[in-house]
């Protein structure tokens, strides 16, 4: 493990010594996880972990004390406070760098990282030159997001998009669902026949892969269907 990733090191940055090391943060609720990003870190000639975390309160008082560059967390902290650590740190410091590690690999994860304002997504399978070039990457771009597999997943959210493109008045409909109307309601405020508004909410929830009006509204906001992020009536 060691000389895999001393090798990893050694081929990313060549003459890195002359850098300033980018101070790293590690959280997690895994040790060997936190275990394996800080040896990873610590074998890097430009990286230096200077504190770890197992819990989002913790995190938050090593990142005011601390004053890294990049902080890893990883979202299966004991106090399920991972994606909200994450919103809490992009909203505190505009600057800090922020790498999402996740168990699993999907696109809604992936983009959930992007909504959070994290600067790199990754997964526990990652290797470790992804991982350093993640940490690199959070470091100077903190503001903007890389993932492996971002083209890919844009493009099938793109290709999801336009398969399911809702009507106008299809629009209107799931508009209206969403501010928790009924269907009879529905129908009076779009001035249609009831049976009408059946078949505009069935046609919908056809699209979405949906049974009912939760599912509907909840694939409708993860693909993005909502234009602005208001609360949900159900």
């Amino acid at each position: 493990m060691d000389r895999q990733i001393q090798q990893a090191v050694d081929i990313a940055v060549p003459d890195s010594r002359s850098q300033t090391a980018v101070r790293v943060v590690i959280v997690g609720g895994h040790p060997l996880l936190r275990w394996a990003l800080w040896r990873i870190s610590e074998e890097s000639n430009d990286m230096a972990p200077v504190g770890e975390a197992d819990t989002a309160a913790r995190a938050l008082d090593l990142v005011y004390s601390l004053k890294p560059d990049v902080v890893t967390i990883d979202c299966s902290l004991p106090d399920n406070q991972g994606w909200r650590l994450a919103r809490d740190l992009r909203d505190r410091y505009d600057g800090l760098g922020i790498v999402i590690v996740t168990a699993n690999e999907s696109d809604d994860l992936l983009f959930r990282a992007l909504d959070t304002g994290a600067s790199a997504f990754l997964t526990q399978t990652a290797t470790i030159l992804e991982v350093l070039s993640a940490i690199r990457h959070a470091a100077v771009s903190a503001g903007s997001f890389s993932a492996s597999g971002l083209a890919q997943a844009l493009r099938r959210r793109r290709d999801t998009s336009e398969r399911l493109a809702l009507s106008p008045r299809e629009r209107q409909v799931l508009t209206l669902l969403r501010q928790g109307k009924s269907v009879p309601e529905v129908a009076a405020t779009i001035y249609v026949s009831l049976s009408t508004a059946k078949t505009y909410v069935a046609r919908l929830y056809e699209k979405l892969g949906a049974s009912n009006r939760a599912q509907a509204l909840m694939t409708a906001v993860d693909l993005g269907l909502f234009e602005d992020s208001g609360a949900i009536a159900v």
